[in-house]
């Protein structure tokens, strides 16, 4: 007799992380008045600052075994190392290699996460989405290569 739970479509999982940090909206192949111009009071040189929520979501089979897409604590192990503990009260502009040459929107964050990401989560197991809240208003998710 067959396991019709276990053997079902793919079971997405989606779990929520927080992180602390800041940013400025600043691009440094503009001059201080357009940068203003552009991205007006998030480009104030000091930056601000944001308590972000972050959604990761995976999908797979339901493992046999475990009843599992993925195991939740390897899961936050492999977010924890490769977002959380790296952004976490870190200002994106000094303190994260990859905005050296990039604006730190959370839209790129975004995709940054994803791009970090993608290779670590184990098969059969994938990364379906990154998504990131900025604000009460803002989210932005960003899904890979489409």
């Amino acid at each position: 007799m067959k396991n019709t739970l276990v053997e079902s479509p793919p079971m997405r999982l989606t779990r929520a992380y927080e992180f602390a940090a800041s940013h400025r909206l600043y691009s440094r192949h503009l001059t201080e008045e357009q940068n203003l111009e552009l991205f007006g009071k998030c480009s104030y040189p000091n930056g601000h600052g944001h308590n972000y929520v972050l959604e990761i979501t995976v999908e797979g089979p339901i493992d046999p075994q475990s009843a599992r897409v993925i195991d939740p604590v390897s899961l936050d192990e492999i977010v924890n190392r490769e977002i959380v503990d790296r952004y976490d009260h870190r200002h994106f502009n000094h303190d994260i290699p990859e905005f050296t040459d990039l604006v730190p929107s959370t839209e790129l964050v975004t995709k940054v996460a994803w791009e970090r990401l993608v290779d670590h989560i184990p098969p059969p197991a994938r990364l379906i989405s990154v998504a990131i809240q900025e604000t009460a208003r803002n989210k932005f998710e960003y899904r890979g290569e489409i």
